[in-house]
């Protein structure tokens, strides 16, 4: 196992006690040594920006004090958007249900029953170990499956381009030799139409009446052993250029054979699609409208919980709501195209108003496109295919 800590790993013990906090720290100390304490609620704020902890330890006594400071750290922090960190909530036994139920739903990442006090405080260590672990994980510069599945698809497609332009370049060939010979059909009959000129015009008088049959024989020389030898070597020039052509396909032949494994595999990745909507009514119709397809839906009730999901997940795409309580749609997607990771991830704005004005604000805020409600089935998934197909690598 690597080193427990490096001079990277920051982690911020958030509470209202300072007791607890000291408690907590000592705990912790025992494995790591950048451990900074936030005990002042009017700094909360502050203290987050200025430490960007990768690990938050949440160590209030009750978990509507935890909710209410993460929820004021997404309404007011600029760090807390776009620096990637794992949050571990302290607990007491008439809590854990429920926040069990808010770690599934990804609004924390995990808990460890604190209160009362228990003999395994190596839980709360451990419980470190993974948020930083599965935080490397998530900072890696790898591609997602999603991303890779996509790059696949479009590389499925190179194998009707490649039989498309080998076919076009056989054309020309075959276009360049018909031209070759029909331009040494053109010289002969005009050598030929020379030939008969000049005999015409030898005087009668001439002194020789071998003159013409001796240029008539010159003349017929030169068009079969001059003109047809170059016509037969610039014909001969491009069955190198033929040859060429038919061992790039036989080459390729079996590259593609990998590119149709590829693309098999790419249709097994479902992508991953974030619907973030506080009406629980259109989340069902969005779910209903897109059960058929490979589609992995995740949902958010608003801006706030969606940027806490994304924390943790990298979908393909995410459908928006505009209008949501806490935070709307065009803040929370303003915040998440700062952060790099998801600079590049398409977003879908959903809205009740198809003004002008409305579109442009959509668009300069990040969006990729927008879907106007009630939206129909064949619109949706048109957009989200188009966004899925025109994905850069990420």
């Amino acid at each position: 196992m690597d080193a427990p800590d490096t001079p990277a790993t920051k982690i911020l013990i958030a509470t209202d006690s300072v007791t607890d906090a000291e408690l907590v720290k000592n705990l912790l100390n025992a494995e790591f040594d950048h451990i900074t304490l936030s005990t002042t609620p009017s700094h909360a704020v502050t203290d987050f920006d200025h430490c960007r902890p990768d690990v938050l330890v949440l160590a209030f006594n009750e978990l509507e004090k935890s909710e209410r400071y993460y929820l004021g750290l997404y309404r007011l922090s600029q760090a807390v958007h776009v620096h990637p960190h794992r949050t571990i909530i302290l607990c007491n036994k008439d809590e854990v249900k429920r926040i069990y139920e808010l770690c599934m739903k990804d609004y924390f990442d995990d808990y460890v029953l604190f209160w009362p006090m228990t003999y395994d405080s190596s839980r709360l260590l451990m419980s470190v170990h993974y948020a930083l672990r599965e935080l490397a994980a998530f900072k890696s510069d790898a591609p997602s499956a999603t991303a890779l599945a996509a790059q696949a698809r479009h590389l499925a497609e190179l194998e009707g381009t490649l039989a498309q332009r080998m076919a076009q370049g056989d054309g020309h060939i075959a276009a360049a030799n018909r031209a070759m010979e029909q331009a040494e059909q053109g010289i002969g009959t005009a050598l030929d139409g020379l030939s008969r000129r000049l005999v015409a015009e030898v005087e009668p008088s001439a002194t020789s009446a071998k003159i013409p049959n001796a240029l008539q024989d010159e003349i017929s020389r030169f068009k079969h052993e001059e003109v047809h030898q170059h016509f037969m070597a610039a014909a001969k020039s491009a069955e190198p250029l033929k040859q060429w052509a038919q061992d790039v396909s036989q080459e390729s032949a079996s590259r593609m054979e990998s590119a149709h494994t590829l693309s098999a595999m790419a249709e097994r990745v479902r992508p991953i699609i974030l619907v973030v909507d506080d009406d629980e009514f259109q989340r069902k119709i969005i779910s209903r409208l897109l059960e058929a397809e490979n589609y992995h839906l995740i949902f958010a009730n608003n801006g706030v919980q969606a940027l806490g999901v994304l924390r943790k997940t990298q979908p393909a795409v995410i459908l928006m709501d505009v209008l949501m309580p806490d935070m709307d749609g065009m803040e929370a997607t303003r915040r998440l195209k700062r952060v790099n990771q998801f600079a590049k991830t398409p977003v879908i704005m959903i809205t009740g108003n198809s003004e002008a004005q409305v579109v442009r604000d959509c668009i300069k805020a990040g969006a990729s496109d927008f879907v106007v409600k009630p939206f129909d089935r064949n619109t949706l998934l048109a957009k989200i295919k188009h966004v899925l197909d025109t994905m850069p690598p990420q």
